[in-house]
């Protein structure tokens, strides 16, 4: 992918399926102009699994009393979507006058991001991955290494459409006010959560603690996989099994240095593990990650951000425990 004009088309996402299945994935390098108070254009990355259509800005309505960092909304294909400045919400100043376009699918909502210019599509390895909590950078859930292991590799800044999304149109993220009753677990027994976003794992405590669920949140697969293990000798000292303690884990799909596709193929190939349940809870769309997560072991696959449905979901993988 060497130009926005090339890029510019539909995105087949079954033909980057797999990507995970080595704890690889695909990310769409792109560029939001000058960074604050810097001189310097830095890269940015995207899943290519939420990028439906890369094209040339189309013409844009202004709506009335829109929230901030809305540029308005596009007729694409028929579908009239928000379009969000990006470069805007992220400080910084695109140096070209034409931006480009990235229609967007994620947490059972479409959205359009305007973005600078967009580089090229590459595989990374989870591994390769590294969390940015604590490095300031509020709208970005890690940073890629785009070239491996070598010295002087790029950094690509990936951002958190989640978090995006639900400052821009909050709306979409209303996930602490369940309809349904409370899920009972028994006493000492807890669900072992992982996700990477911050804005994600407030929304999924809340949810919890609106259910009466006791939830252990994880920022990544690697931290679930060693909290599972703590959560096992503590069992084994109380002469119990891991399952006594931990009732499921619920799990994200893209995550720094273990993704969940892998998480999830640990704990189903580990005996002392294996009968905890696995949801997978992913903002990712579409039959081919559900398939995946299927071929991993995962026993249910729940899309973000609902509620009512995950709640459901979770009653029915416990109460087949």
């Amino acid at each position: 992918m060497s130009s926005p004009a090339a890029s510019a088309g539909s995105l087949n996402p079954s033909q980057h399926q797999g990507q995970s299945s080595n704890n690889r994935f695909e990310l769409l390098l792109f560029r939001l102009g000058e960074a604050a108070d810097s001189d310097r254009r830095e890269l940015f990355g995207i899943n290519i699994f939420k990028v439906r259509e890369i094209m040339t800005m189309p013409a844009l309505t202004k709506m009335v009393s829109a929230p901030p960092h809305v540029l308005g909304v596009a007729n694409i294909r028929g579908q009239i979507i928000s379009v969000i400045d990006l470069p805007a919400l992220t400080g910084c100043k695109p140096q070209k006058e034409d931006r480009i376009l990235l229609v967007t699918e994620f947490a059972r909502t479409t959205q359009g991001f305007a973005v600078e210019e967009v580089t090229e599509i590459v595989q990374v390895d989870w591994k390769h991955v590294l969390t940015a909590a604590g490095r300031g950078g509020q709208f970005v859930t890690s940073i890629a290494r785009v070239d491996g292991d070598a010295e002087n590799s790029r950094l690509a800044q990936v951002i958190d459409v989640e978090r995006i999304l639900h400052d821009v149109q909050p709306e979409h993220a209303k996930f602490d006010q369940p309809t349904g009753g409370r899920i009972a677990l028994p006493p000492g027994v807890v669900m072992l959560a992982a996700d990477d976003s911050v804005m994600a794992c407030e929304l999924i405590q809340k949810g919890m603690e609106a259910l009466g669920v006791p939830c252990v949140m994880t920022h990544n697969g690697k931290e679930a996989w060693e909290q599972l293990q703590v959560l096992a000798a503590q069992a084994a000292r109380e002469g119990k099994r891991a399952k006594d303690k931990v009732a499921l884990l619920l799990t994200d799909l893209e995550m720094p240095e273990l993704d969940g596709f892998n998480l999830t193929r640990l704990v189903k190939s580990n005996p002392q593990f294996s009968d905890i349940p696995v949801v997978i809870h992913s903002s990712l769309t579409g039959s081919a990650s559900e398939i995946q997560a299927k071929s991993a072991g995962a026993d249910a696959y729940i899309t973000k951000f609902d509620i009512d449905e995950l709640a459901d979901k979770l009653r029915e993988v416990l109460a087949k425990r």
